[in-house]
């Protein structure tokens, strides 16, 4: 009889050391019975029934960080760019997160991915690449409200990095090549375009000033004619000291030339200019 006692005392140490769970801060243990989900142990020491119920899940109630690998995006103008992301979620709701969905963890990510790859194939390449923070509010509001019925809370969103693809990059120094080249030569036609109309106004300017010029003189020498005139009428020797002074400086001209070797010069140079403009009385 002694012994039986023993061996009840016995069976019922080793069961109440079963039943015993001590759960650690951080975490929350989801206690099953018969099968059928009976309640969540919360940080502590607990006593549960081992032989009805037992611990079926353990959950972490701490910040869970998802890192979503990088993939392939095409843009809504056809570029392929890389984007990856990461993304912080805690569970609030220990009963949804276990029953709600079979992996909480590889569900937020995909759902993470699916969605980042809708919002990028809205935007054009430019827009993608510069829009990290609209990226960054799309995707927590596409994500949050499918995360509340899995019993997680989405704390925060984060693009890690977000890049055209190799062939891309290529293609985008291509062209931004090629707009340099056609900058340059834009800036160079305009100069030689300015320096053909600087150039053009200073002949039209040269050719102003050179008709004011033989305006100028043609109005001198009709003056100077007819002041000629009008000595002549009064007086012939006028026109003779004229004729006399042109006809030496013309003499001058044809001595100092080098293909001149011999000048012939007038024995009366005097009767040779009156012979010109007729003897004077």
């Amino acid at each position: 009889m002694v012994e039986f006692l023993i061996f009840l005392v016995f069976i019922a140490a080793i069961m109440i050391m079963k039943g015993v769970r001590i759960v650690p801060q951080g975490e929350e243990w989801v206690v099953q019975r018969l099968g059928k989900f009976a309640g969540v142990l919360t940080p502590g020491l607990h006593v549960i029934n081992p032989i009805l119920s037992n611990v079926s899940y353990k959950v972490t109630t701490k910040d869970i960080i998802l890192t979503v690998p990088e993939q392939e995006v095409i843009t809504r103008d056809n570029a392929v760019i890389l984007a990856n992301a990461i993304a912080f979620i805690k569970v609030t709701n220990i009963e949804r997160a276990v029953y709600g969905i079979e992996d909480f963890r590889e569900a937020m990510r995909n759902m993470v991915q699916t969605s980042l790859r809708s919002i990028i194939g809205g935007m054009d390449l430019n827009h993608a690449l510069t829009s990290r923070d609209r990226i960054k509010a799309e995707l927590k509001e596409a994500i949050s409200n499918e995360a509340l019925d899995w019993g997680l809370t989405v704390k925060s969103v984060e693009i890690q990095d977000i890049k055209p693809s190799q062939n891309m990059q290529h293609a985008m120094e291509m062209q931004a090549s090629a707009e340099r080249e056609r900058v340059s030569a834009v800036t160079r036609a305009e100069g030689e375009k300015q320096s053909l109309i600087l150039n053009a106004e200073a002949r039209l300017e040269a050719a102003r000033k050179d008709a004011e010029a033989q305006k100028v003189a043609a109005d001198a020498s009709a003056e100077s004619i007819r002041m000629i005139s009008d000595s002549l009428k009064e007086n012939n020797n006028a026109s003779t000291f004229l004729l006399g002074d042109r006809y030496i400086q013309a003499l001058q001209k044809i001595s100092s030339s080098e293909n001149s070797k011999i000048v012939v010069m007038p024995g009366d140079l005097v009767s040779a200019v009156k012979s010109l403009v007729g003897s004077g009385k």
